[in-house]
């Protein structure tokens, strides 16, 4: 868990803050060339881990219902179909990275990393559309995991 300074909290809750804070997506998948590395930005983020280029893109919240946990909602530009040839050639899941940085401090994590797969996408010519989950998905575990039976659990059954 990241933590937030006291200054870096009345930065980000000023009127008027001279900080940016950067969206960056990391997309993985041993189909891929090099990772497709995204900045929610106007310039160039230059991180330890490669160059991330700027390319619109928007992560939603969906609401939050006592029924299901429903997944992220990823909407990446298509404009120019970089983004979009790549991902088309992938056969299964991408994995998808996603953290905020200040402008200033770009390889110091505010927030994230959050790892998440591709689960769904579709795309039409303005934008590619999909759907994120986290790569462990816990509710999807069997709880207990042990299954508790005469044969492995001698002591319960007398």
């Amino acid at each position: 868990m990241n933590v937030i300074s006291t200054a870096q909290m009345r930065e980000l809750l000023s009127e008027n803050n001279p900080e940016a804070y950067i969206g960056l997506l990391r997309i993985q998948h041993p189909s891929l060339a090099n990772d497709l590395l995204l900045a929610y930005n106007t310039d160039t983020v230059h991180r330890t881990d490669g160059d991330y280029l700027p390319f619109p893109f928007e992560l939603s919240i969906p609401d939050d219902t006592d029924d299901e946990i429903a997944p992220l909602q990823l909407t990446i530009d298509n404009a120019s179909l970089e983004v979009s040839n790549q991902l088309r050639s992938i056969q299964g899941e991408p994995k998808v990275i996603f953290r905020v940085v200040l402008a200033s401090e770009p390889d110091t994590d505010l927030a994230g990393p959050f790892y998440m797969n591709l689960k769904t996408s579709t795309g039409d010519v303005h934008s590619i559309k999909g759907s994120l989950s986290y790569e462990d998905d816990i509710w999807k575990q069997q709880v207990p995991a042990q299954v508790y039976s005469p044969a492995n659990s001698k002591g319960m059954y007398v």
